[in-house]
């Protein structure tokens, strides 16, 4: 499934730098085939030390040479996220573009291949829903655990994390936007519908803050949410109109 994200992160890209307004900004296919070596490295090495980091540190640092055992499973999304920031910048300074038109080209192309991610995990078995009420149709077992009905949490993820979040992200990036404002929406919606789904899903781990009990991915992303909305009114704030929206 890994394999089908990145070949629509390109295939979608190529359609993406037909639009107008991205190709007066000069993108390339170069510019896109360079992106996605960098963003695979940004997912690979973000992602596992996300989950080393925020989900089971206390573990990998009494096993270390687990950490970078990727075969074994174990990727944090929120970590290849950042990683993929950070390739993104380095990318940016390396061919001398800006880090927030780059991000803003990329955006619309990453939630189709996290839903892919997560339809892998659920051919998998991987990341069981909580309990469900029987009567729940497509409510579903997993084997590997007990004999209970459970919420398809994957599936959630993918068509609400993933599909959802597409539709909405490509049509408002269809027209020229304040450069790090279709970043900022992603970081938004993302924040928002994993929060959601979240409660439908096994945690790895609970917190509580003032007697509100929340999973480790909804504490993760929280601060996407913050950073979403501030970015999106700091990037409409200072954008010269005239010059950023059409």
């Amino acid at each position: 499934m890994y394999l089908l994200a990145f070949v629509l992160f390109l295939v979608l890209g190529r359609i993406r730098l037909r639009q107008p307004h991205i190709m007066h900004e000069g993108w390339t296919k170069k510019n896109l085939d360079d992106m996605l070596f960098y963003g695979v490295l940004g997912v690979i090495i973000g992602g596992r030390l996300g989950e080393v980091l925020f989900y089971n540190p206390s573990y990998f640092f009494s096993h270390p040479s687990q950490i970078f055992a990727v075969w074994h499973g174990g990727m944090s999304y929120h970590g290849g996220a950042i990683g993929v920031g950070i390739a993104a910048y380095l990318w940016c300074r390396k061919y001398h573009k800006n880090i927030l038109s780059t991000l803003d080209l990329i955006a619309p192309l990453v939630p189709l291949g996290y839903a892919a991610g997560r339809i892998g995990n659920f051919i998998n078995a991987e990341l069981p829903g909580r309990i469900a009420d029987p009567s729940l149709p497509w409510a579903m077992i997993w084997p590997n655990i007990d004999m209970l009905p459970r919420h398809p949490s994957p599936i959630y993820q993918a068509l609400i994390d993933g599909l959802l979040i597409f539709v909405l992200l490509w049509i408002y990036a269809r027209k020229e936007r304040p450069h790090g404002a279709v970043i900022a929406m992603y970081l938004f919606l993302y924040g928002l519908a994993r929060f959601f789904t979240e409660y439908f899903r096994v945690p790895d781990y609970e917190v509580s803050f003032f007697g509100i009990t929340i999973s480790a991915g909804q504490m993760l992303s929280l601060p996407m949410i913050i950073a979403g909305l501030l970015c999106l009114y700091l990037s409409y704030r200072f954008a010269r109109k005239s010059r950023w929206i059409s």
